[in-house]
C-alpha cells in the first residue's frame, strides 16, 4: 500500500527542511512526498525541491493547495501534513495497519504541542478528547484518508478557514475516524505568539460561529 504525503506550505523555509528530512525514509520505502507551495516569498520551494517527489505551485489557499496535491497523488492513501509537524516513528506503518482492513477509511493522530507550558498540555489533551468524541479532526492532527473516500466526500471545500472541519463532517457520513493515540507534534508558535488563553477563546468563538452558520471566509478575517 502506497501513501502520498501532501504538505501545503507558504513561507516555511525555517521549518520545512526538518520535516522533509524526517520523511526521506518513507520515500525509500516506496511512499510519495508532494509539497504544494502557495507562492512563498522565501526559499521554501528551492529548499524543498530536492527532497520531494513532486513540487507543485498554486495560489496561497490551504484547501486549494491540498486538493492540488491530491490531484497529483498516485498513492492509495492521502496523508495531509502541516509544514511544522514532527511525525511519529514508523507513522507509515501505523497508517497502513489502520486502513488495511477497509476500502473507504480515514483517521488522524493524537496531537502534541511543541511548547513546554503546562497549559499547553491541557490544550492538547482537550483537542484529542474532543476529536475522539465528535469524530472531527483538525489539520494539525495529520489527517489520512483513502484516496477513493477523499474524492467520494468531495475533497476539501474551497474556503479560507475550517476546511479540515468541513471535510471531517463529510467523511463522517461514510465512516467514523480512526483515532490513533500515537502523538504527532505540531508547533505551538500560534499559541505562544497570540497568548494561550487568548488563542483558546478565539478558537472557541470562531468554531461556535462556524457551527451557527457564519461563512468560513468571513471568520478567516478575524482569525488573520
Amino acid at each position: 500500500m502506497k501513501i502520498s504525503i501532501i504538505i501545503p506550505a507558504r513561507n516555511e523555509a525555517e521549518n520545512i527542511i526538518r520535516l522533509l528530512q524526517s520523511l526521506q525514509a518513507f520515500r525509500k520505502s516506496g511512499h510519495e512526498l508532494i509539497l504544494v507551495d502557495g507562492h512563498s516569498e522565501d526559499d521554501t520551494a528551492s529548499i524543498a525541491g530536492p527532497l520531494v517527489d513532486k513540487l507543485i505551485k498554486t495560489s496561497a489557499s490551504r484547501a486549494l493547495q491540498m486538493n492540488a496535491g491530491a490531484g497529483e497523488a498516485t498513492g492509495d492513501v492521502l496523508w495531509f501534513l502541516h509544514a511544522d509537524s514532527v511525525v511519529p516513528e514508523q507513522a507509515d506503518k501505523l497508517i497502513i495497519n489502520a486502513v488495511t482492513m477497509e476500502t473507504y477509511t480515514w483517521g488522524r493522530f493524537d496531537i502534541r504541542l511543541s511548547g513546554r507550558q503546562r497549559l499547553l498540555r491541557l490544550v492538547e489533551s482537550s483537542m484529542n478528547l474532543r476529536s475522539r468524541l465528535t469524530g472531527i479532526a483538525t489539520g494539525d492532527q495529520g489527517v489520512f484518508v483513502s484516496r477513493g473516500l477523499f474524492y467520494k466526500a468531495g475533497g476539501f471545500p474551497h474556503q479560507r478557514l475550517m476546511e479540515d472541519i468541513a471535510l471531517s463532517k463529510h467523511l463522517k457520513k461514510f465512516q467514523a475516524p480512526i483515532c490513533l493515540r500515537e502523538k504527532l507534534e505540531t508547533s505551538s508558535r500560534r499559541w505562544e505568539q497570540r497568548g494561550i488563553i487568548r488563542t483558546i477563546l478565539l478558537m472557541w468563538r470562531l468554531r461556535m460561529a462556524y457551527y451557527l452558520g457564519v461563512p468560513a471566509d468571513k471568520l478567516a478575517l478575524h482569525y488573520d
